[in-house]
């Protein structure tokens, strides 16, 4: 028999790893890449226009009760690369003790670059893994 009240783990941040190198470099070959149709990364697509981060991304990230830390392929922390156990881009939530992929290639190319759907994505995904915004 299921417990009626299961145990949810609080968030204590968010972390995105882009499908990009954050050198100089990096950041010209994915731009150069990106416009030729040879790079992309579905969290550019959410997080970035063109050129500059998207100010509808910025009022997502700020409305979010965690911290959402953004990192490219070469500079992510190496616990978390270690623990996904996939390749950029991703999204994982610390939970203080543990790191839970909720957000995968897969699933962040499924929203088309749509922050509402980025949203409702992160919101069925800490469902599922049992997850729950830190009440501080």
């Amino acid at each position: 028999m299921s417990d009626p009240h299961p145990v949810h783990r609080p968030v204590q941040r968010l972390v995105g790893v882009y499908d990009a190198d954050g050198t100089l470099r990096g950041e010209v070959k994915y731009w150069v890449g990106a416009r030729l149709g040879r790079a992309h990364c579905a969290l550019c697509d959410i997080t970035h226009s063109s050129i500059r981060e998207r100010s509808e991304w910025k009022a997502c990230r700020t409305g979010l009760p965690v911290p959402f830390e953004l990192y490219h392929r070469d500079d992510q922390p190496p616990e978390v690369q270690a623990a996904v156990g996939t390749e950029a881009p991703y999204v994982v939530a610390d939970t203080g003790s543990d790191l839970v992929l909720l957000l995968d290639r897969d699933a962040l190319e499924a929203c088309g670059g749509a922050i509402d759907a980025f949203a409702e994505a992160l919101e069925a995904a800490l469902l599922r893994n049992g997850l729950t915004w830190n009440d501080g």
